[in-house]
């Protein structure tokens, strides 16, 4: 099984374009690489301020790798379906009333990513007057990622509405096996 198949969910893949599947799989990467670097930066912060000579540099790696481990995870979330969505409410109902509520929910979505655009890109812009200390970077750095996470969620959800609408919300889902063990048939020899 190749690191692709391991890191691109085929769940509710009836609401996915093929052609997104390479995104998600950098940006899971990405985020995987962001969430290595914040531990690693967190435990060496702690190291240095124990022995006495603490890297105060460390705190701004800190939070930039955790903000933009955020703002890129809540992305893939999105497409992968795990986050945003009331799926409770939306997966008890089938048929019109369930298309009517998927379709409100992503609309929701939809707004929520528009305003971390607008709101985003408005915060990003102001961050050129205010500097982190002790780099003197602009905090606008912190802010850069806010509204590409809202154009990816916007993307993703775009996504699933059309293939929704299409396709349909409503399909069973194959039961998951347990990757490590085989079918039933080959472990009991037949």
């Amino acid at each position: 099984m190749s690191i692709s198949d391991r890191l691109v969910l085929q769940r509710q893949h009836h609401l996915k374009w093929p052609a997104f599947d390479k995104l998600e799989l950098v940006l899971m990467i990405i985020c995987g690489v962001l969430c290595f670097g914040f531990s690693l930066s967190v435990t060496a912060d702690i190291v240095t301020r124990t022995i006495g000579h603490p890297w105060l540099w460390l705190q701004e790696v800190t939070s930039t790798l955790f903000i933009y481990a955020i703002f890129i995870g809540a992305a893939v979330a999105t497409r992968r379906n795990d986050h945003l969505y009331l799926t409770a409410i939306s997966e008890a109902m089938h048929g019109t009333p369930r298309l009517i509520v998927e379709i409100i929910i992503r609309i929701v979505v939809l707004g929520v990513a528009f305003c971390l655009i607008w709101f985003g890109y408005l915060n990003y812009l102001r961050g050129f007057g205010s500097f982190r200390l002790p780099s003197g970077t602009p905090i606008a750095s912190l802010y850069a990622i806010i509204p590409l996470s809202g154009i990816l969620i916007a993307l993703f959800t775009v996504e699933q509405l059309v293939n929704g609408i299409r396709n349909g919300f409503d399909h069973p889902e194959p039961p998951e096996m347990d990757r490590d063990m085989p079918p039933a048939d080959t472990r009991a020899g037949r």
